[in-house]
């Protein structure tokens, strides 16, 4: 069986990506994400955590947008790849993600111990 690394590797480099708007963090908020991609963001204090939560924001959300994008969640990627999740902005890729690799993602989603970031 392949380990979660794998998978999410295999998630990101299935989910179609998109340029968004300069400058919109709209669909930035409180997320969760698995152990092991949070293990790839940078450690934030718990008054950052704090701070972000009390706004509903993201705590790697920085003056220029999102400091983590390269290794941003999974569920940050399926924002705006999704009918389920669309962009508040009507951006959106060329073709949307597959059903298929939407419902693994859904699934190693709930299969994974998710933390808030």
């Amino acid at each position: 069986m392949t380990n979660n690394y794998a998978k999410i590797r295999f998630f990101r480099n299935n989910i179609p990506s998109f340029a968004c708007i300069p400058g919109c963090h709209d669909c930035c908020g409180p997320v969760t994400a698995s152990s092991e991609e949070m293990a790839n963001l940078p450690v934030k204090s718990n008054a950052e955590h704090e701070a972000a939560l009390a706004d509903l924001s993201c705590p790697h959300l920085g003056k220029n947008g999102c400091e983590v994008y390269g290794e941003r969640p999974l569920i940050c990627r399926l924002f705006g790849t999704t009918p389920r999740m669309p962009c508040p902005n009507g951006m959106r890729p060329e073709v949307m993600i597959a059903p298929e690799i939407e419902a693994r993602i859904n699934q190693f989603l709930l299969q994974t111990r998710q933390v808030l970031v």
